[in-house]
């Protein structure tokens, strides 16, 4: 039979951890770019809903025109609405201030209905 002996050069422990810093791994950083961008696109999105109504535009407001309003009476429609409150005036571009100012889906109106004329229109009817 044979033997072995190991010899042992130094009775120190041989292994020393070493200090290593913090390392983020590609996962780590997407995660935490999600993280940091969640709170972004949040904010970013109830601002853009809740903007929208007060998008600034070229045109005056119907809150900044001033107005009369006429009753729509049987067998009316705008085409004569505008022909009586604006004779001096192309009907067509009366028709469609009228409809943008009561802000109407289509230019059929019905009796009864209040509609509302601009003012530079209702003066020249006087």
């Amino acid at each position: 039979m044979s033997t072995i002996a190991i010899t042992r050069i130094d009775a120190a422990p041989s292994f020393v951890a070493p200090r290593t810093r913090l390392r983020i791994t590609t996962r780590g950083r997407r995660v935490l770019a999600g993280l940091v961008a969640v709170p972004a696109v949040v904010a970013l999105g109830i601002g853009i809903l809740s903007g929208g109504g007060a998008l600034a535009s070229g045109e005056p407001g119907a809150s900044a025109q001033s107005f009369e309003t006429v009753t729509v009476l049987p067998g009316d429609s705008l085409w004569t609405i505008a022909q009586d409150v604006a004779p001096s005036y192309d009907p067509r571009d009366v028709v469609d201030d009228i409809v943008r100012l009561n802000a109407l889906s289509s230019s059929v109106v019905d009796a009864g209905q209040s509609i509302a004329i601009p003012a530079e229109y209702s003066a020249a009817g006087e």
